[in-house]
């Protein structure tokens, strides 16, 4: 498994944990830390899961939303746990990353794949689902000329 994608890996499973225990914020560093012990020691790896859990953590009153937007039959407190962190982490890389860092399919194949090893039986069909219709919609903005 490469560095990032298992960065990736307890990124969501910390959001989870996290969004189990009520979205308690005092909470988030002792589950990271705890993840980190059992999963990686790496000084970079560290760096790229607090980024990442930051960003998602500060944007989350906009990403929320656009997941509701993009899957309307879910709302984001009926998704289970797995996908919405997944999703999460998916559309908080596609919208708020560096593009030229993170492309945005590295983006959504990287959701699929903690969608499969993390999520259901239909987890990664869902998660491409929502992150295609959130991609999609940022290319057709590309479009638009003013």
């Amino acid at each position: 498994m490469s560095g990032r994608h298992l960065s990736r890996s307890i990124v969501v499973q910390s959001l989870c944990e996290w969004d189990f225990k009520n979205k308690d914020k005092n909470m988030l560093k002792e589950i990271i830390e705890h993840n980190l012990a059992r999963f990686s020691h790496e000084l970079e790896a560290r760096k790229f899961i607090y980024s990442l859990v930051d960003g998602i953590i500060s944007n989350l009153d906009k990403i929320d939303p656009i997941i509701e937007k993009a899957a309307p039959e879910w709302p984001i407190e009926q998704i289970t746990i797995v996908d919405r962190n997944v999703l999460r982490l998916g559309v908080y890389e596609l919208l708020f990353g560096d593009p030229k860092e993170v492309p945005p399919k590295v983006a959504i194949n990287e959701a699929i794949e903690l969608a499969k090893t993390f999520g259901g039986e239909s987890s990664s069909r869902f998660i491409n689902g929502v992150l295609g219709t959130i991609y999609r919609g940022i290319e057709e903005t590309k479009k638009i000329t003013f």
